[in-house]
C-alpha cells in the first residue's frame, strides 16, 4: 500500500495529481508552517499568450502560522476580479462550459481557511474527473509528531496510516535518504512528472501551468492520459 504526504495547494498542476493518482492513500499535510510566495494560495493560468499569476488573499499569513490556521481574506473583492479573468482568460476554450461553473462554485465558497479552500479545489477536480481516492488532512488526525525532523514526521505517518511505500515528488530527492526510510521500515520512492503538451491560446506551449488550464482545453480522457504520464523509481 502506498501514500503521499503533501500540502494542499489551489488548484496545482498536473505533477500534484500525478502524484495522487500513483498512491492508494493521500493526506493533505496542512498542520506544517505556510510558506509565503508558495503555491499553497497562488497558481498560473494563460491569459491570451501569457502567463498570469493569481493569488488568493489571505489574512496575516506568516511563516509562524500553520496551513491550517490561515485564514481567507473575505473582506476584499479579489474573489470577483479573479472569476472575470478567468472568464476572459478562456472563455473560448473548448471546455469553458463544463469547468467555469465549477470555478465559480469553488471560488466563492465561504472556506474559512485557506487550507480548506485548497483542499476543495483539488477534490473538485478529482470528482470531475470520476476518480475515488482516499483522503485525510494532517490537521485532523493529531499525529502529535511536530517535534520530529521533516523525514521522520513523514514515516511515522506512514507507519501510523498502515502504509509501507512512501511516494514522494523527484524534488525531495535533495532532502531524503531511501536507505534511512529503509531502515526505518518505510520504502522510499521519487516520483518523475512527465508534462505533455496540449492545445493553449499560446502558440509556445508552456508547461507546469494550473489544472485550471489542462481542464479547460482538454477532455477527460486527454486528463487520464496525463495523470498516468510519471515514473516511479
Amino acid at each position: 500500500m502506498t501514500i503521499a504526504i503533501m500540502q494542499p495547494y489551489i488548484f496545482p498542476y498536473v505533477g500534484y495529481f500525478q502524484l495522487i493518482m500513483a498512491v492508494d492513500k493521500f493526506i493533505f499535510y496542512d498542520d506544517v508552517d505556510f510558506i509565503k510566495r508558495g503555491w499553497i494560495n497562488r497558481n498560473r493560468i494563460l491569459l491570451g499568450e501569457n502567463e498570469y499569476l493569481f493569488t488568493i488573499p489571505c489574512v496575516k499569513p506568516t511563516y509562524q502560522k500553520k496551513i491550517c490556521n490561515i485564514k481567507v481574506n473575505r473582506d476584499c473583492n479579489d474573489t470577483e476580479k479573479l472569476l472575470k479573468t478567468l472568464y476572459h482568460a478562456y472563455s473560448k476554450a473548448p471546455f469553458f462550459k463544463d469547468v467555469y461553473p465549477l470555478l465559480e462554485e469553488q471560488f466563492t465558497n465561504c472556506s474559512q481557511s485557506i487550507s480548506a479552500l485548497a483542499v476543495q479545489s483539488i477534490k473538485m477536480v478529482i470528482d470531475y474527473l470520476g476518480i475515488e481516492k482516499n483522503f485525510k488532512l494532517s490537521s485532523e488526525q493529531h499525529y502529535c509528531n511536530n517535534h520530529l525532523n521533516k523525514a521522520d514526521r513523514l514515516i511515522e505517518i506512514t507507519k501510523k496510516e498502515g502504509e509501507v511505500v512512501y511516494i514522494n515528488p523527484k524534488g525531495g530527492e535533495a532532502l531524503y535518504d531511501k536507505p534511512y526510510f529503509d531502515a526505518q521500515g518505510v520504502e522510499l520512492r521519487f516520483l518523475q512528472s512527465v508534462l505533455p503538451e496540449y492545445s493553449q491560446s499560446s502558440p509556445h506551449f508552456v508547461a507546469g501551468l494550473s489544472i485550471i488550464d489542462v481542464l479547460m482545453n482538454c477532455d477527460k480522457e486527454q486528463v487520464f492520459n496525463m495523470l498516468d504520464n510519471y515514473q516511479l523509481r
